[in-house]
């Protein structure tokens, strides 16, 4: 995460929710399961565990929950204007914000630091050597 200035700025894709990343994110984590195919239409999710403290938000968002596989709910906010995904929080964890953190204008720091779900991953992906991974969450 070297030669970032923060904060950096992140918008959705018509720009009607806006944010900034005031400080580096506390891991960053590539998700291969379903949901996360389904939410980025792609192999894989990217994520930033962020605190919340670390981010500040504008603009209006819609809410959309879920129970997780494993019991825990995950909440989403999007924007309701072009239904970009802007972050993820577990109500039981409100500290850390799941940042989908790849609508940021700088996105260097998002090199996965572990690959999670990997036992729904697409099986023609090549995972990077000597990255940590879970069958399941982390």
């Amino acid at each position: 995460m070297t030669d970032l200035t923060y904060p950096i700025q992140g918008a959705c894709q018509c720009g009607g929710v806006t944010y900034e990343l005031l400080s580096a994110p506390l891991k960053v984590v590539a998700c291969h399961c379903r949901q996360c195919q389904k939410l980025s239409g792609s192999a894989f999710s990217i994520t930033a565990i962020v605190p919340a403290s670390a981010l500040v938000f504008h603009g209006n968002m819609s809410d959309w929950s879920r129970t997780c596989d494993s019991g825990n709910t995950n909440n989403a906010k999007f924007c309701p204007t072009c239904g970009n995904r802007i972050y993820h929080v577990n109500p039981a964890e409100p500290d850390n914000l799941k940042l989908k953190a790849t609508n940021l204008d700088d996105t260097r720091m998002l090199k996965p630091s572990a690959h999670i779900w990997i036992s729904e991953k697409q099986d023609w992906l090549q995972l990077p050597a000597g990255v940590p991974t879970a069958e399941k969450g982390a």
